[in-house]
């Protein structure tokens, strides 16, 4: 579903951040990406994303060439692509529903539409008591669950999700990753960036490591580390 052939990024200041990546993940896996800050694993999602283009390389998404898509067809990606991030980035005039809702509204999807999934994606993440209150009246662990609806509610192919249990406590944060084993469990694909390396080693999934931009390990029911 995703991949990346010898992907270069370099940016101006001619620092590289990623060198010559290579990486196929199969529609429904569930992968984690570690490394130290600065190893790339942000410029890697923001490739994928499209908010930036690689220096050399091809990236494939749904077997399209993200890297030749005309501006037009940008926002058609994004939509088939969830993301959720540490720092929550809720809209804090808005209420869980609204903030829900604006991620379909942006779409182009009707009122009808709305009233229909934005109540059932917030009872998917536990929170449809909680859809009045607005991101000041929630606790953290609500505020991520709201962007996991959010991230959700266009039902994407991809999950992207960048250190999303940065700001959360233990439980808050083994509640979050129960929720993404059941939405990967219904076939999305999740890509997570993580310094958490209890998490990484109880979970036993995919771990890709990154190094100085580099992949270092790719390794099935692996653990956390960026060593070969």
């Amino acid at each position: 579903m995703l991949q990346l052939y010898n992907v270069t990024k370099i940016y101006p200041n001619s620092i590289p951040a990623l060198l010559d990546v290579s990486l196929r993940i199969q529609r429904g896996e569930f992968v984690f990406l570690v490394g130290p800050s600065g190893a790339g694993k942000t410029t890697l999602t923001k490739l994928i994303l499209r908010e930036e283009l690689p220096t050399r390389g091809q990236i494939l998404f749904n077997g399209k060439s993200i890297t030749r898509l005309r501006p037009s067809e940008v926002p058609y990606l994004r939509r088939r692509i969830g993301v959720i991030f540490q720092d929550f980035r809720l809209l804090p005039n808005k209420t869980a529903y609204e903030n829900v809702a604006f991620a379909l509204e942006v779409t182009g999807a009707s009122r009808r539409e709305i009233r229909r999934a934005v109540p059932a994606v917030l009872a998917r993440v536990g929170l449809a008591d909680r859809a009045h209150l607005f991101p000041a009246q929630l606790s953290g662990g609500e505020q991520q669950r709201v962007c996991v609806a959010r991230a959700i509610v266009n039902n994407p192919l991809l999950l992207i999700a960048d250190e999303p249990t940065g700001n959360l406590d233990p439980e808050n944060s083994w509640q979050l990753m129960r929720l993404f084993e059941e939405i990967n469990r219904g076939g999305t694909t999740i890509l997570m960036a993580t310094h958490a390396w209890d998490i990484v080693d109880q979970m036993k999934k995919r771990v890709v490591a990154l190094s100085h931009g580099r992949i270092v390990r790719d390794e099935q029911e692996g653990a956390y580390g960026y060593g070969a």
